[in-house]
């Protein structure tokens, strides 16, 4: 996912770079009237305003995407660390449980040496 979200920022950025140094060589190369040039910078804001409200868009929906993977991921370490704690208190517990039975049968084993 981190490779995709890299990949859409990278392309909007030379999008970005590639119309701005578009818009300067065709005010270099093409020179025109104040008015008209005017207008064509202003036409070429209003694009551009455009295009980078959907590119914020898009970086506002994959970084949501991404908080939604990493909240996803969280909770199922969290799940899985409950699941190996609750295993291993019952391991515990059965070791505890079996070192009593042992015990106690040595005990009983010593009480009828000694008795």
């Amino acid at each position: 996912m981190d490779d995709r979200n890299g990949d859409v920022m990278t392309g909007a950025m030379l999008v970005l770079v590639g119309a701005i140094l578009g818009a300067g060589a065709a005010l270099l190369l093409a020179p025109q009237s104040g008015s008209k040039t005017r207008r064509d910078i202003s036409r070429y804001a209003r694009k551009t305003g455009k295009m980078v409200e959907g590119v914020a868009g898009e970086v506002v929906g994959s970084v949501a995407g991404m908080v939604d993977a990493v909240e996803e991921t969280a909770e199922e370490f969290l799940k899985k660390g409950k699941d190996l704690t609750k295993e291993s208190r019952e391991a515990v517990l059965d070791a505890l449980n079996e070192g009593q039975e042992r015990l106690g049968r040595q005990r009983d084993r010593l009480a009828k040496l000694l008795g």
